[in-house]
């Protein structure tokens, strides 16, 4: 069995969680079960739709002495590699929906975008546009190509070929700008005013709300799926944030359903992009400038959305942060596992929450104050598998197909 490399974890325990606020009015404005009913019935319904696997990994649990590993792995959502397929696609049908119907001066659904030539033909006239890191623009491009508009994705300057490349073969015509993600986002919403365009961003902020909370419904279904596969409910959750989508989706929908008996739930963002962390110590939303330079690409977020925030912070029990070495050591830790446990191919942005649980394990403060212990039972969400393949097979030493047949070429990292 091969060692588990130590790994730095920095955490502020959240001092507006209580563990007895109800899940209430404003928490269920932003995500709730019939708003989730309503997305699994159409997600479900798409071409491809399978459940993700969920992968134990007790040989790791017991190295780290817990009771419990479970890893939900969407490298393999839709093809597109990340479980951003479930948001920005989601997004998309529902806003053609509401704005072929107000062209058409009727009802249309999710389905009459397959499959009626006349509201495709209406769609067709309609242009959206996001700016991505990679993944979420991947998945837009994808939901336009799937209901027939037109798309335009905004990367930043850091963003890899690999993954432009990706958000091209749907069809999108791809704009790269100067600065970080966050300047690319302003970019975006200022050309899609200027051009009569649509935003599919999963960023809220005041004003701009509908969009973003559709992305996280989508979300859901991948927290809905992953309840369903466990044997047992988990105690801990930690789970890797941008701008806080992802997250507020696991947080509210544990929170929802099991309320007082809720995991402990931990946020986890890089430490040169921790918006939410920042933000969490201020007692509200801060936003992070600069360069946000992380290796976790899909992570690097300044500003916090509005909406995520509604739930994340008094649903939050601590807010993680972990540099780019841990992400690329648990990267490994996945590539060649434990004892018996499967080999997993998770991109830098999946295992942000993994490395933050592997640095508390390794503190015995941070055990005390995260309440881990050996009965533990602990839930990850595996964001992505090798979204850009060049740079996988550099910080690991090996190609995904390679990694799964258990092959290692050089040393990774």
């Amino acid at each position: 069995m091969s060692k588990i490399p130590n790994m730095a974890v920095h955490y502020f325990i959240n001092p507006a969680y209580d563990k007895s606020q109800k899940y209430g009015a404003k928490q269920a404005h932003v995500l709730d079960a019939d708003a989730l009913k309503a997305a699994r019935a159409e997600i479900e319904s798409w071409p491809d739709y399978h459940v993700t696997p969920m992968h134990s990994l007790q040989a790791l649990a017991d190295a780290l002495g817990v009771a419990h590993i479970s890893y939900k792995d969407e490298g393999s959502r839709f093809g597109l590699g990340s479980f951003k397929a479930l948001g920005g696609a989601y997004a998309v049908g529902r806003l053609l929906c509401r704005e072929a119907g107000k062209r058409m001066g009727r009802d249309v659904t999710m389905n009459d975008l397959r499959d009626d030539p006349d509201v495709r033909q209406v769609c067709a006239t309609l242009t959206v546009t996001t700016a991505t890191d990679g993944n979420h623009g991947r998945s837009v491009a994808w939901g336009a190509s799937l209901f027939g508009c037109q798309c335009v994705i905004y990367i930043h300057a850091t963003v890899s070929e690999g993954r432009q490349q990706a958000i091209e073969q749907y069809g999108a015509r791809v704009v790269r700008t100067q600065g970080n993600y966050d300047q690319a986002v302003h970019q975006a919403d200022m050309d899609a005013k200027e051009n009569g365009w649509f935003l599919i961003s999963d960023t809220s902020y005041p004003g701009y709300t509908d969009v973003p909370r559709n992305v996280m419904q989508g979300y859901q279904v991948m927290v809905a799926e992953a309840a369903e596969q466990l044997e047992k409910p988990p105690t801990h959750i930690f789970v890797q944030a941008g701008v806080g989508a992802l997250a507020a989706a696991v947080c509210g929908y544990f929170w929802e359903h099991q309320g007082e008996e809720r995991p402990v739930f931990v946020v986890v963002e890089p430490d040169k992009a921790d918006c939410l962390y920042q933000s969490a110590q201020a007692g509200e939303i801060k936003a992070v400038d600069g360069a946000l330079d992380t290796l976790m690409a899909g992570l690097a977020c300044g500003e916090v959305s509005v909406l995520a925030w509604d739930i994340l912070a008094q649903g939050t029990n601590a807010f993680c942060m972990i540099d780019d070495a841990a992400a690329v050591a648990t990267m490994n830790v996945l590539a060649y596992p434990q004892g018996d446990d499967p080999a997993i191919v998770a991109g830098e942005s999946a295992v942000a929450g993994l490395a933050a649980a592997i640095g508390a394990l390794q503190d015995a403060k941070a055990r005390m104050d995260l309440g881990l212990d050996s009965k533990s039972r602990l839930l990850f969400f595996g964001s992505e598998g090798d979204t850009d393949p060049v740079l996988y097979q550099k910080l690991v030493g090996a190609k995904a197909e390679q990694v799964l047949a258990g092959i290692k070429l050089n040393e990774g990292g």
